[in-house]
């Protein structure tokens, strides 16, 4: 019986990019303590890169319009206002590559 081998050659595609705009938006949102709603917003970033979202990108875009709508005022530091606009670029890009059959539904 043969053991599987890790793969040793990786594509950069619109979900790994994906995936990094959540982190940093994660990470962001975990330097920046003080602001209305942080617990919130990390909880739903947490959810949105949890497995079922990962799975579920439609999933994962409902997330984000929480997380968005629970970012989107005054006292929110700027650091996690870029990061939250790379996060919708990224998602934008992930959904398109989608339609286009670019990515495995």
């Amino acid at each position: 019986m043969g053991f599987e081998t890790e793969p040793t050659g990786y594509r950069k595609t619109v979900l790994s990019d994906l995936q990094g705009a959540w982190h940093n938006l994660r990470d962001a949102v975990v330097e920046q303590p003080g602001f209305p709603n942080r617990e919130r917003a990390l909880f739903h970033i947490d959810e949105a890169m949890s497995w079922e979202s990962v799975r579920n990108l439609q999933a994962m875009h409902r997330a984000l319009v929480v997380v968005r709508n629970l970012l989107t005022h005054d006292e929110v530091p700027e650091e996690v206002r870029i990061r939250l606009d790379d996060v919708n670029v990224a998602m934008e890009e992930t959904l398109q590559a989608l339609t286009d059959g670019e990515i495995p539904r």
